[in-house]
Order: C-alpha cells, then structure tokens, then sequence
C-alpha cells in the first residue's frame, strides 16, 4: 500500500530544522517590532500589576 498524501503539503518543500524554524519566527517578531506591531507578553502586565497593588498594600499597611 502506499501512502495517502497530506493536501496541504508540497512535496518540493525542504523540511526546516527546529533552529531555522526558531530563526525564522526571531525574524519575523523582529521585522514586526520595526513596524511599530508590538505587544507587552500578558504576563509582564500581570506582574507589574501585582507589583502595583502589592506597592499600594505596603502603604497602607506599613505606614
């Protein structure tokens, strides 16, 4: 039996290493920051949020 063939794949395309993919996607983010597309990661907002709240609390409570 052979194999079925996968739709979306081409058969000339070179399989990329994990590397080259992790370039890749490094370069792409990169050229995205240029344009002005960044974003702040959800979990440095979270972190200086907690900073913040946990600033205020100290206030409060220590003084």
């Amino acid at each position: 039996m052979t194999t079925p063939e996968h739709p979306g794949r081409d058969r000339n395309t070179e399989k990329l290493s994990w590397v080259e993919r992790r370039r890749e996607k490094i370069r792409a983010e990169v050229e995205r920051n240029r344009r002005g597309e960044y974003t702040v990661p959800t979990w440095v907002l979270a972190v200086a949020l907690v900073l913040i709240v946990g600033a205020w609390l100290a206030l409060i409570f220590l003084v």
